[in-house]
């Protein structure tokens, strides 16, 4: 017999972009904290298809430039919401090693894995 899992209700979904979440990293043997907030639709950074010419790496660069922006956006609405709480900005950002920022950025957008560490 397989458990049902429980299903998310539409208020508590909403509530996600007004909930500062935080979580505890452990990186090279030491603790990261991070918080960050869901977006909402009208806070996404604003995306224009690369055209069709542009090289692969081109249009990998400016992905990659999305998807940080995405994570900047989230970790700056929980800042504000949380000034207290607030360890990266985004000029600690732009700082960080990259390896460490595919960490954090795994967290944040849920794609996390477990057996991975730093």
């Amino acid at each position: 017999m397989t458990e049902k899992t429980e299903m998310w209700s539409m208020d508590d979904l909403i509530a996600l972009t007004d909930e500062v979440q935080s979580e505890e990293l452990e990186y090279k043997g030491k603790s990261v904290t991070i918080q960050w907030c869901e977006l909402v639709e009208s806070e996404e950074p604003k995306m224009v298809m690369p055209d069709d010419s542009e090289s692969e790496e081109q249009k990998n660069a400016y992905y990659t430039d999305l998807a940080n922006k995405k994570i900047l956006k989230m970790i700056e609405k929980a800042n504000e919401k949380n000034p207290e709480g607030a360890s990266i900005d985004s000029e600690v950002w732009s700082k960080l090693p990259t390896s460490l920022k595919y960490r954090l950025s795994a967290k944040v957008m849920g794609t996390e894995s477990e057996s991975v560490s730093f």
